[in-house]
């Protein structure tokens, strides 16, 4: 055993002999060109926070993703980007960059995500943004831009977010969007600055889609009972740039920034403002009800034909053939929208975007899609049944009409009769004068009467018999035997009316 622990603390002091030249001749591997201080890993290259204020010399090629953020940079050379020909996403936020330049990104043709927010720049130039073609994603947000150039986003035709919150401009052009592409833009974010005019004509004019994507709170807005019109409608169709933030939405009553109000909670402000102005400023949508399970075909109406019709789906995603990400929609080759199996997800606001020379302008219709549950069918109702029950029952009921008698049958000369209730009558008031009246003596041992004799006619009493003369018969009459009686009353013969004494058969 001892031998055993003796061998290995041989190897051991072995090991580490050896690995002693090995530290010293082979040092740990390094990415390639990797620049120091840096963390390289794969395509991914991070700088942040190393308080450069240049760009490092050399950038790995292979670089997709460049993090240059949380650092003191001031300017960028022109052409620095020529060697990463994969470069995606750069980010340069939080730095001390307060201007661009002609040719900074001149080779960043495949760059889908630029973020130089949190910077000093106080101006975009025409050409400063030029050669991102490919941009998605541009975050300007938190810096001291005062002027946007007329053209300053000309080239970039697949920008579909733009964030210039939190900066100082005083104006921005909605006619023309500064050259960018209303095509592709969904997201417009200018909360935050300066903006103390804005052409209600031109924000009425917007595709419906940019709407729901255009934030303006937080603005010195001026009062106006257009805009606030306008503003109202945007809230109760639902858009979420401003039902998101309808408390930050202000303006101001008599320019003065003391006089701020808010749009949505002071309605004292806006009490005189008739809506007859603000009508007409936008085009209503179409309002369409489609069941789930059935089919859904919407056309692009338009004034003449447009060479290029695309879609916005409820979901902010451009629709183009053959159709959506999921297969569920398809846009087919006249430019229609076709939903095959309508579901809960296709409710909601469908915009078409039609583009071509003959059309003066770029068209938009709308569509406001309300999907529904169709409603059990109600089972087909058997008329031919329940007639043919009810003309059985009422057979029925005829037949015992017809033939049940109201006593039962008589049995060796004894009737048994059903005896049902009976009402007071004013015959058991006269009881006292038919008694005076009765052939019977008052004191006779028994007042019942024989089945052949005592029927009489009583006087009119004082109540209930309007000076008609009626028939008393007696308690226990044989109705088994009716041709014994043969005596019939009219209540209206002259001899009726004359009698004073009994009459018997």
């Amino acid at each position: 055993m001892t031998w055993l622990m003796l061998l290995g603390a041989l190897l051991c002091m072995l090991c580490v002999g050896l690995g002693a030249p090995d530290s010293e001749g082979f040092p740990p591997r390094t990415p390639h060109n990797c620049p120091h201080k840096c963390v390289c890993a794969a395509d991914l290259l991070s700088c942040t926070g190393l308080g450069l204020q240049d760009v490092p010399a050399e950038l790995p090629a292979a670089t997709a993703d460049l993090d240059l953020s949380h650092n003191a940079l001031q300017r960028l050379r022109p052409g620095w980007l020529a060697p990463l020909f994969q470069l995606r996403a750069l980010h340069l936020g939080h730095n001390e960059l307060e201007a661009l330049g002609l040719g900074v990104f001149a080779n960043a043709s495949g760059l889908r995500l630029l973020d130089l927010s949190s910077n000093a720049l106080r101006a975009l130039g025409r050409h400063d943004l030029d050669g991102l073609g490919a941009l998605e994603k541009l975050l300007l947000f938190n810096n001291r831009l005062v002027h946007l150039d007329e053209h300053a986003f000309h080239g970039l035709s697949a920008l579909s977010h733009l964030y210039l919150g939190c900066n100082e401009l005083a104006s921005f052009s909605f006619d023309h969007l500064h050259g960018l592409s209303a095509t592709h833009l969904l997201t417009l974010d200018l909360s935050s600055n300066r903006l103390g005019h804005i052409s209600v004509s031109e924000l009425a004019a917007l595709p419906a889609f940019l709407k729901n994507g255009l934030y303006l709170h937080n603005n010195p807005l001026p009062c106006d009972c257009r805009l606030y019109h306008l503003l109202q409608r945007w809230h109760q169709r639902g858009l979420s740039a401003v039902r998101d933030f309808a408390r930050e939405y202000t303006c101001l009553a008599f320019k003065v920034p003391a006089s701020r109000v808010r749009f949505f909670q002071h309605s004292r402000v806006f009490e005189n403002c008739s809506s007859a102005p603000a009508l007409g400023l936008e085009r209503p949508e179409e309002h369409l009800y489609a069941l789930v399970g059935r089919s859904l075909r919407l056309y692009c109406n338009t004034s003449v034909p447009a060479m290029h019709i695309a879609w916005v789906s409820p979901q902010q995603e451009l629709l183009r053939a053959p159709g959506s990400r999921d297969g569920s929609i398809a846009v087919l080759a006249d430019g229609s929208l076709a939903i095959g199996n309508v579901q809960e997800q296709h409710a909601g606001l469908f915009v078409c975007l039609a583009t071509g020379p003959r059309l003066h302008h770029n068209q938009t219709h709308e569509y406001n899609v309300s999907v529904h549950f169709p409603r059990p069918e109600p089972e087909a109702f058997n008329t031919g049944f329940t007639t043919l029950l009810g003309c059985a029952v009422g057979l029925v009921l005829v037949l015992l009409y017809l033939f049940a008698p109201p006593c039962c049958c008589c049995r060796r000369r004894a009737c048994r009769c059903r005896r049902w209730p009976r009402i007071p009558s004013p015959l058991h008031e006269l009881s006292a004068q038919s008694s005076v009246l009765s052939t019977t003596p008052p004191d006779a041992p028994s007042r019942k009467a024989s089945v052949h004799k005592h029927v009489v006619f009583l006087e009119p009493g004082r109540r209930g018999l309007n000076g008609r003369v009626q028939l008393a018969v007696a308690e226990e009459f044989d109705l088994c035997n009716p041709g014994d009686l043969q005596l019939k009353a009219g209540s209206e013969s002259a001899s009726s009316i004359g009698s004073e004494g009994p009459m018997t058969t």
